[in-house]
């Protein structure tokens, strides 16, 4: 026998843009998996859906594919949502779809609301093409390779932050090159305390240094210009082995790098280093 698995969207705020399809299936479905058993069960009860709950969360999603595709396998339904908005994106859920979709169940997606589509369509910024980058990472080569992403990014994007680090990415992009791009910082989307606010990112670096947010952050930014992508490694070493013979230090050397080219501070502090330890080649 097979069953069939529904991924369905949920409210990112306003309950009132819960899909009408979206009540149907989950008042019919023999069970509901949920990132929080506790917030979607308040939905649920909103909703009178009396359907059984389980947990399926960034911590225990590999250990619950079995016992999903045993629970189809009988013929059985369930639905998947996340806290809020499309689940899998940036929620966990891929691989128990995928596990479902390889085991010949049905997997079904029942549309609602999404944060990414929702700031995007009151960003102003073209969106034809856009690249959505989710959660910046917090620290280390994996942030610098994200916002390397972002700064090569012809294209809008769209990045999901926490409330309390909105300041600190908007700053670090700042100095990496991108505070003259247009971005919309949209907060609490759909709920009573919904804001959305414009500007480059170094107006909204300095907008937002020193506000205690609260809420769920989605931010978007405006297309690049072509030809933002970093120059070729052999121009960037001539100009730094250049500023050596001048007489610049590393520090000076890694600064003028970031600042003219638009380098993240570690990608000119390694081309610095890279100088001094070879500067005849």
């Amino acid at each position: 026998m097979t069953g069939t698995l529904y991924v369905v969207g949920t409210p990112i705020g306003n309950l009132d843009d819960m899909p009408r399809r979206a009540v149907r299936v989950l008042r019919s479905v023999d069970v509901c998996y949920a990132e929080d058993t506790r917030r979607t069960g308040m939905l649920l009860a909103r909703l009178e859906a009396n359907i059984p709950l389980r947990s399926l969360h960034m911590h225990n999603e590999r250990a619950r594919v079995e016992e999903l595709l045993a629970a189809l396998a009988t013929g059985r339904s369930a639905a998947l949502v996340s806290d809020a908005g499309t689940p899998t994106v940036s929620d966990p859920g891929y691989r128990v779809v995928a596990a479902a979709r390889d085991a010949g169940h049905e997997v079904l997606p029942v549309p609602g609301p999404s944060a990414v589509l929702a700031a995007l369509s009151v960003s102003g910024f073209p969106a034809d093409r856009f690249l959505f980058l989710g959660f910046a990472p917090r620290r280390g080569g994996e942030r610098s390779a994200w916002i390397d992403d972002l700064r090569s990014c012809v294209d809008t994007a769209v990045a999901f932050e926490a409330p309390g680090r909105v300041g600190t990415l908007l700053d670090e992009l700042t100095e990496s090159g991108l505070g003259e791009r247009a971005a919309v910082v949209c907060r609490e989307l759909t709920k009573l305390h919904e804001e959305t606010t414009v500007g480059s990112v170094r107006e909204l670096a300095s907008a937002f240094a020193t506000r205690a947010l609260k809420g769920e952050v989605t931010i978007v930014f405006g297309r690049g210009e072509a030809g933002n992508e970093a120059p070729d490694l052999a121009v960037l070493m001539e100009e730094a082995r250049h500023w050596s013979r001048d007489g610049l230090r590393r520090r000076e050397i890694a600064d003028r790098l970031a600042t003219e080219f638009g380098l993240s501070r570690n990608e000119a502090y390694r081309v610095s280093l890279q100088v001094q330890e070879a500067p005849s080649e």
